[in-house]
């Protein structure tokens, strides 16, 4: 399958099958992720991988916490899209599937974000040619998180992708068309 393919056909998830799957595969993803490119070549990322039940309803707890003061403050455009999306405080997912994959920036490193999410790029793309799925889960900003897995303090959590098979087919929502995210020689 081309990468235009996978592309294509990636699409977030928030359902999850509960079937278990060999740790090989996320750490192929991992080899594919980091391969990326990196502000003066730091490589600033670093990913966790969770399988454990109980660390895992950790991480849920610590999120859900900061999700509900998240959530009584949100206003306007982002509350109605949360609304019409059905996206809640609630995050069983992160508990449901068979790995969290946590993914840390350096903070040391220079443009330790922008090559941590190129990396985290290269990792979606290498789940879906496993047949994996995820959402890009970003949790509000938290020591408390990042404490459940022990990061040193010079790490920020970037995102958490809890990674299964899709609990069912679905359908990628519309991309816009290339003519509208892209322009030649200006704006």
């Amino acid at each position: 399958m081309s990468l235009l393919e996978l592309a294509r056909r990636r699409r977030t998830v928030r359902k999850f099958k509960r079937d278990a799957f060999p740790m090989e595969k996320l750490i192929k993803c991992v080899e594919v992720a980091k391969e990326a490119p990196s502000g003066i070549n730091k490589q600033p990322w670093h990913f966790v991988l969770v399988n454990d039940p109980s660390k895992k309803r950790e991480i849920r707890n610590a999120c859900e916490e900061k999700e509900k003061e998240l959530h009584s403050r949100v206003k306007g455009e982002l509350k109605e899209w949360m609304e019409r999306e059905n996206i809640t405080w609630k995050k069983e997912f992160l508990e449901e599937v068979p790995y969290l994959v946590m993914v840390f920036s350096d903070t040391r490193a220079p443009y330790s974000r922008e090559s941590t999410w190129v990396a985290v790029g290269y990792f979606l793309l290498a789940l879906e040619e496993e047949g994996l799925a995820t959402v890009t889960y970003t949790p509000p900003p938290s020591r408390d998180i990042a404490k459940e897995v022990n990061a040193p303090p010079y790490y920020r959590l970037e995102t958490i992708l809890p990674v299964g098979y899709p609990a069912s087919k679905g359908r990628k929502k519309e991309r816009k068309r290339v003519e509208e995210v892209m322009s030649i020689n200006t704006f």
